[in-house]
């Protein structure tokens, strides 16, 4: 571990104690996972306190960990959805992943932290429109990529990827209609062609 990378771990452990649910270092980066009571007050001090000075949400994104591939089971330690944010000290020159998974998995909320850090506000909303991860406290949570009558949040790894609607323009109603997907569904299998004696084989 880095001299930088083993400031910042004992800098957490020293300001967030008991509120740590594990602290990982991975590829050179260290990944802190906390629970949703937590999360409101942790982010407050990740900004706040002096040793650690977290000013810029660079990122916030959703994760689903849906059962996946034959039936596997969940990647994921916690529930199905999770919250991941990056933040940037430019005082201490250093980053941190931070963690939290939503309780309720057929209604996933957490706390907003657009009050902690003001660029949050999209990304949220964007979470809350892909993966229909609720935010508690934000002030204007409305979809931001998906169209006004869109039903249902595409990444999520139950959507179908073809979704459940196909919208079209209409010439002689001269407006956009929207009507039932239809695309079959089917899976794409890649397919190999050979030519005979290929590699030499007989």
């Amino acid at each position: 571990m880095s001299q930088s990378l083993d400031t910042l771990k004992s800098a957490l452990e020293s300001v967030l104690g008991d509120r740590i649910k594990s602290l990982v270092l991975r590829c050179g980066e260290l990944t802190l996972t906390v629970g949703a009571a937590d999360y409101a007050g942790v982010a407050q001090a990740l900004r706040d306190h002096t040793a650690l000075a977290f000013e810029q949400l660079i990122d916030l994104c959703g994760l689903d960990y849906s059962v996946y591939k034959d039936g596997a089971d969940p990647l994921a330690e916690g529930g199905r959805y999770w919250v991941a944010v990056h933040l940037l000290s430019v005082t201490k020159n250093w980053r941190l992943r931070l963690k939290v998974a939503c309780p309720d998995d057929s209604l996933p909320v957490v706390a907003s932290v657009t009050g902690v850090w003001s660029s949050a506000n999209w990304f949220e909303r964007e979470a809350f429109d892909l993966y229909g991860i609720v935010f508690d406290g934000h002030d204007d949570l409305r979809r931001i990529l998906t169209d006004y009558g869109f039903i249902g949040h595409p990444f999520r790894k139950d959507f179908p990827t073809t979704g459940h609607v196909e919208m079209r323009y209409d010439a002689e109603q001269k407006r956009v209609v929207y009507q039932p997907v239809t695309i079959d569904p089917r899976e794409i299998t890649p397919r190999i062609i050979r030519e005979d004696n290929y590699g030499g084989l007989h």
